[in-house]
């Protein structure tokens, strides 16, 4: 019987082959990084207004939506609407969570068109009243090279005041089959039309206290 020899690997040939495994792992890791968006529109986008002699404050309250969205990541619908199935793209992210987000992109787009001072985080003294705005998503749907929709209602009441108002708007983003950025920048469309929607409801309570919404 013929035996064959078996020549035993250096050890140095398994530590080589390991740190190969693992620099071959990095590699792939680093050839997806992360990317972040934000929903805050450009400086510049929007129109800014001069502020007014008698400052206007405004105060956003933690909005109300789906606990689906309530998270940093990017939640992508299927096109056509025949899938009930949704994708949470882990590697595809807001720079905070959507709530957060969201929340900033309005607070800043409805001070930006009023020339108004945000002060949903403080900074007001009691005797300085501000128009208290309340909003709730209705729905915040980015469908992959498709659209976004979107549909807000809103309570605004001003803190020295009794009466409240109550308004809906909805709108649309056309994006297109150019990917995840157009798709977010649809986002961020979407959601200063809706900034614009509520700052014109608050310069309208402004000026007569029994305005009606404003018309989209």
């Amino acid at each position: 019987m013929t035996h064959a020899l078996k020549t035993p690997l250096p050890r140095s040939f398994g530590a080589g082959l390991l740190a190969a495994i693992a620099i071959v792992g990095l590699t792939g890791c680093a050839s997806q990084p992360d990317r972040y968006y934000t929903l805050a529109a450009p400086v510049g986008t929007a129109a800014m207004a001069t502020a007014a002699s008698t400052p206007l404050f405004i105060e956003l309250a933690p909005l109300a939506l789906p606990e689906r969205l309530a998270r940093p990541q990017m939640v992508v619908n299927q096109p056509g609407g025949a899938s009930a199935e949704v994708k949470v793209l882990e590697k595809h992210r807001w720079t905070s969570s959507f709530e957060n987000e969201l929340r900033d992109a309005l607070a800043g787009g409805i001070a930006t068109r009023l020339g108004a001072i945000d002060v949903s985080r403080g900074g007001r003294q009691p005797s300085q009243p501000a128009w208290r705005i309340a909003v709730q998503v209705k729905q915040f749907d980015t469908v992959e090279n498709s659209r976004v929709d979107a549909a807000f209602s809103w309570t605004v009441r001003r803190a020295d005041a009794e009466r409240s108002a109550v308004c809906w708007w909805s709108g649309s983003e056309t994006v297109g089959s150019s990917g995840i950025d157009a798709l977010a920048q649809g986002a961020q469309r979407v959601t200063a039309s809706a900034a614009q929607a509520m700052a014109r409801h608050v310069a309208a309570l402004q000026a007569d206290p029994a305005a009606a919404c404003p018309q989209p």
